[in-house]
């Protein structure tokens, strides 16, 4: 069966029978998962295995948010905590090795139970006076330091055997509100953004996976946040920054959109987007972005199926413990 262009999430650890239903009927890409999906390493298996059941394909992408810090689904007691993208950029010289081992052994944790794609790493840059929603999840402050340390955590999701989706493109790092709660708006000229906002997606740009920002830029397209954006999906991400991946929305449930969710989705189709993702787990929310959802098809098609392809394990040999004494002694000795 053709699958929908879109990526779900579900409301509990479990599937209700109506969920399981729904989910055969809608044939979704993926799911996504929270923090009110995770219990024991045990029922997340068991979830991440049924949730395939439902589609009938073995390799069906499953994401989950898990960089670190302030956004992490999985952690104590039966995952480690890990730290902040920020803390990677504060150890002298070590950062992008110490950060590439540290997603490292988040794929580890991620593939143990079924999950094959993170959606990390954090691109954006933060300006003086933007909202701390990006804050310490941030690599650095600059272009080249953020650069440094996503491509390393990148190589370390893709190493274990999980694909990275690099966020939240064209940048959310001069947002100055939270676009879970309203919409940002940056008013920053088109060199400004050139010179520092897009900069790390386009030397990031060969990444095979990408979530958009739901985000309006004046001096682009002053109408429209960049999710359903015709001019920055098609000029910006597809032809400046080179982009050439499977692009996603950010979750069409927060916020910063506004609308019924069948027209906040077919918005999304229309500027460009190859899949939509809708988080909450809400049915009814969910069944309207179904009805504003194609099936996958042509060149989103295409670019799904390439970056699965790029889903192998490395095989680079982790010895577990080793890895994680080493990962602790990193922050240890910068302490």
């Amino acid at each position: 069966m053709t699958s929908r262009a879109l990526i779900l999430g579900c409301a509990g650890k479990s599937l209700s029978t109506e969920e399981a239903a729904f989910f055969r009927d809608a044939q979704p890409w993926g799911f996504i998962l929270f923090k009110r999906n995770i219990g024991t390493p045990d029922e997340v298996r068991a979830l991440t295995a049924t949730l395939r059941e439902c589609l009938g394909r073995a390799d069906a992408p499953i994401l989950i948010d898990q960089e670190g810090g302030r956004v992490q689904r999985m952690g104590p007691p039966h995952w480690p905590k890990y730290p902040s993208g920020g803390s990677y950029g504060r150890l002298d010289g070590s950062g992008a090795a110490v950060a590439r081992l540290g997603a490292r052994l988040i794929a580890h944790d991620l593939a143990d139970v079924g999950i094959n794609v993170d959606c990390a790493p954090v691109l954006d840059v933060p300006s003086p006076g933007s909202d701390d929603i990006i804050g310490d999840r941030a690599y650095g402050t600059s272009p080249d330091e953020v650069v440094a340390i996503g491509r390393a955590v990148a190589e370390g999701l893709m190493a274990g055997g999980v694909l990275p989706v690099i966020k939240h493109m064209p940048g959310h790092g001069r947002a100055t509100c939270d676009s879970h709660k309203s919409l940002p708006v940056v008013e920053a000229g088109l060199d400004e953004l050139r010179g520092r906002d897009f900069a790390p997606f386009r030397m990031l740009a060969d990444l095979p996976m990408a979530m958009s920002a739901h985000v309006v830029f004046t001096a682009i397209d002053p109408d429209r946040p960049a999710t359903q954006s015709p001019v920055i999906i098609r000029d910006v991400i597809r032809r400046e920054i080179g982009f050439g991946g499977l692009l996603m929305t950010d979750d069409l449930s927060m916020q910063a959109l506004t609308g019924p969710f069948r027209n906040r989705a077919e918005a999304a189709f229309a500027a460009g987007v190859d899949i939509a993702l809708h988080c909450n787990g809400d049915a009814g929310e969910m069944r309207a972005v179904c009805e504003g959802t194609p099936l996958l098809a042509g060149d989103a098609a295409k670019r799904a199926d390439a970056a699965m392809a790029r889903l192998v394990s490395l095989g680079d040999g982790l010895d577990l413990p080793e890895a994680r004494a080493r990962f602790a002694a990193a922050f240890a000795q910068a302490a």
